[in-house]
Parts: C-alpha cells; sequence; structure tokens
C-alpha cells in the first residue's frame, strides 16, 4: 500500500498577518522567487489527479501557507470535487489545513464540517502571549478573532487542535498558556519550536528559542500533562504522545521526533515540488506537477539523497544514552552538517536533559 502526503500553498506565503516569527515568509525572502500568488485551477487540477493516480493506499492533502483561506471557500469546495473525479485507485483521502482562523465564518465552518476536514489552529496561549507576536498587517492583535474562530468551530461540530509556535515567552509562561488551553477545553495541542531566519545564529532575537529554554518548557509542559493525565483528565500532546508510541516499540507519526524526513511533497502554488515545509527553497527543488508525474518527482527525491542524509547522525548522536527517543531530531535544527552526517540537533542539550526526566513517567502511564 502506497500513501502519499500532499502539503499545498494554495496562496503561496501570502497572508493576512504578519507573525513577527514568520519561518515561510523567511523563507520566501531566500529564493529566487518568494511568492507565487494564487494556485490556478489547471495547477490544483494537476496536483489532485498526479497524486492520486500515484496513491494507492491513502492520500493525505495538508494546506497551508501563508493563510490557505486567502484562495477562498471556492477553491476548496473544487479541491472536494477534483478528489471525488481523480480517485482511481480508491485511496483514503484525509484532508487537514493549518489556518490563523481570522476568516473564518459560517460557511467555512459547515464546509468543514461536511467533508470531514481536520482544522489546526495557531493559538500561541492567553491573549497577551498571543499577541505578543502574532498581529495583522494594521499591527493589531488577533486572539479575540481567533476564539471567535474555536467558538464557531466548536459550535458546528468541526474537528480541530490548537498549534503554537513555541517562542522564548512561551517557555516563560507555559503555565499560564496551558491553564489557558484546559480552561478553553483545548485538548488536543502541538507545539512547534520556533525557528530562526535562515542563515543567522541562532538565540538573537526576543522571540528564538534557546536550548535552556527549550528544556525548561518541555519539563514544565510535561509536569503539567502528566499531572492531568495520571490523574484521569484527557489532553493529548502531539510530541508526548509520539514519545509514548516509541517507548512502546512503535513507530510516531512525527517526522521530526521519527528522526528521518518523511516523504512529502510540499508543493507551491505553481506547481513548484519540494521535500518539505522547511526547505521550500531553490536549491530543493523536485520537479512541477506541470511536467513530471508523481513518479518522476519521487524518483528526484531519492536521487537528490534527501531522505537519506537527514538518517546520517554524527558519531556522538549514536553513542548518546537518549538517541532511541531523540534520533536527531528535526533535520532543520542539526548544526554544522557535513557531508558524511547531517549534524547535532541545536536542542541537543535540551533532549540530554529532557528525556531521562520523562521516559519514567511516560512509561508508568502505558
Amino acid at each position: 500500500m502506497q500513501s502519499v502526503n500532499v502539503l499545498v500553498k494554495p496562496a503561496s506565503g501570502n497572508c493576512n498577518l504578519r507573525c513577527r516569527y514568520c519561518f515561510y515568509h523567511d523563507e520566501m525572502e531566500h529564493r529566487t522567487q518568494a511568492t507565487h500568488g494564487q494556485m490556478t485551477d489547471e495547477t490544483l487540477q494537476a496536483v489532485v489527479r498526479g497524486a492520486l493516480s500515484y496513491a494507492k493506499g491513502t492520500c493525505t492533502f495538508g494546506f497551508q501557507g501563508g493563510e490557505p483561506t486567502l484562495a477562498g471557500l471556492g477553491f476548496f469546495r473544487r479541491v472536494v470535487e477534483l478528489q471525488k473525479q481523480y480517485n482511481v485507485n480508491n485511496a483514503a483521502i484525509h484532508n487537514a489545513i493549518q489556518t490563523n482562523g481570522t476568516l473564518l465564518n459560517d460557511a467555512w465552518a459547515a464546509f468543514f464540517r461536511e467533508n470531514n476536514f481536520l482544522v489546526g489552529l495557531s493559538i500561541d496561549g492567553h491573549e497577551s502571549l498571543h499577541d505578543l507576536y502574532r498581529r495583522d498587517a494594521d499591527g493589531n492583535g488577533t486572539h479575540g478573532r481567533l476564539m471567535r474562530a474555536v467558538k464557531l468551530l466548536r459550535t458546528t461540530g468541526v474537528d480541530f487542535n490548537a498549534v503554537t509556535v513555541v517562542t522564548a515567552q512561551t517557555a516563560k509562561n507555559i503555565r499560564q498558556a496551558y491553564a489557558f488551553f484546559m480552561r478553553n477545553g483545548l485538548l488536543y495541542q502541538q507545539y512547534i519550536p520556533c525557528l530562526d531566519p535562515i542563515g543567522e545564529q541562532r538565540g538573537r532575537h526576543q522571540y528564538s528559542l534557546t536550548p535552556a529554554l527549550y528544556a525548561r518548557f518541555l519539563k514544565t509542559l510535561f509536569d503539567l500533562w502528566y499531572r492531568d493525565r495520571a490523574a484521569g483528565k484527557f489532553v493529548y500532546i502531539r510530541y508526548f504522545e509520539n514519545l509514548a508510541a516509541l517507548l512502546l516499540g512503535q513507530p510516531p507519526e512525527s517526522c521530526g521526533i521519527s528522526g528521518v524526513c518523511s516523504p512529502q511533497f510540499a508543493i507551491e502554488a505553481d506547481g513548484t515540488v519540494y521535500p518539505c515545509d522547511f526547505y521550500m527553497l531553490d536549491a530543493y527543488k523536485l520537479g512541477n506537477v506541470h511536467t513530471s508525474s508523481f513518479a518522476q518527482i519521487e524518483d528526484n527525491r531519492r536521487k537528490s539523497g534527501f531522505v537519506q542524509y537527514s538518517a546520517r547522525l554524527p558519531q556522538p548522536c549514536k553513542d548518546c544514552p537518549v538517541v532511541y527517543l531523540c534520533r536527531g531530531g528535526c533535520r532543520r535544527d542539526r548544526m554544522n552538517p557535513g557531508e558524511n552526517d547531517s549534524g547535532t540537533n541545536y536542542f541537543c542539550e535540551a533532549f540530554r536533559e529532557f528525556f531521562p526526566y520523562a521516559a519514567p513517567r511516560i512509561k508508568a502511564l502505558l
């Protein structure tokens, strides 16, 4: 069975917000053509037709940006229409969208519910923490609009989760952020470490997450999660659930924890395909859906060695007592990569501190 994961940028990196830590805005500034506007119907057809002719098991379509809802509800209605038209192998189709939530209304919510879209809402916690970096083009905070979206999706019965970018301020205020999530019934949580701009020394921005702060964040969040889980309260934190899977001898579903980049087709609005959302740069182009089949693009991925390279850890990592849980972490966080290995993770010291702290208690819950 051949599963396919497609990540689509229907509005390229265009966005109605100006989040100060936006990694994709930074990526766009590091390639020949920053934005590719909105995806045309011709390109959308090529994406859906190509993916579903290649998939033999499941096919997951994820939509991100920028802000993907800028493409309009009509675009997504067309997505569903084309998926039905081109599903020649009867693949199980899953749809997900990552959004800042500010443009959602009743029509969007009804569409998500009717078509079983999983919605990831970008929310960094309580108002002061969220609005610190997540502001609109006029400099206004967006927390109030986002919480209206939370209420709307919940009332409509849409499956959604909270996706939080972990900044220095998040790490220092995770108790308050977690309390906010629990108070508002946001029980499905995903935390993503903030990325510094490409090519810059890490840790130099106000929002930068240092290894020491990340260790503090992980340990504090884990204590809160463990307290609630041990008391029988349900809360799902993706990172900890993936660690539990590893401890049970199961493969994690998150590529950042598996230690090896997963085969992904990250597609810009013009149809250009890249191996990962974090590597949508000129040097990593794998082809274009207008000129290459998904099989040819996958062959280009194999020839590029992108996935294979991510599996090459330096010897100190191989000898590390926590490598069975760390596995090198996300490739984008690795430093000083060489020809023969992909480098050591920037958060290495955080992992060395956190895994021995948490692993025994995770095992106790299993």
